[in-house]
């Protein structure tokens, strides 16, 4: 299982919604960027559109299970962006996973 680091700060989101590439899916959006360091980052954004404190918490969950299972086959030294969509609260995440895996490998970012 491959380490990955959280995105904090403010202007490392900013940064990835401005240099990276967006990819769109019905439940997330997911924004990837080459990053400073030679690890890969993630960040997690769930909106009060997606509704209660409980139900962004369950977004985010979804959203870092699925990252779980994506992260050791993607390279070192990118930043991703996740962004949670409405929809995502009746999806599991292993449909969310497969989402991710299938943006990633449209963008060239997915190591077999």
């Amino acid at each position: 299982m491959r380490v990955y680091r959280k995105l904090k700060q403010n202007w490392e989101f900013h940064r990835a919604y401005t240099r990276g590439v967006s990819l769109v899916s019905p439940n997330f959006v997911l924004y990837v960027c080459k990053g400073r360091k030679e690890q890969l980052r993630l960040g997690i954004t769930a909106g009060k559109k997606i509704g209660t404190a409980v139900s962004r918490n369950r977004a985010k969950r979804v959203i870092t299970a699925a990252f779980d299972v994506c992260a050791p086959h993607m390279p070192l030294g990118y930043d991703c962006v996740v962004v949670a969509r409405t929809r995502i609260l009746n999806t599991k995440s292993n449909i969310v996973a497969l989402e991710m895996q299938k943006l990633l490998r449209k963008q060239d970012l997915w190591i077999e």
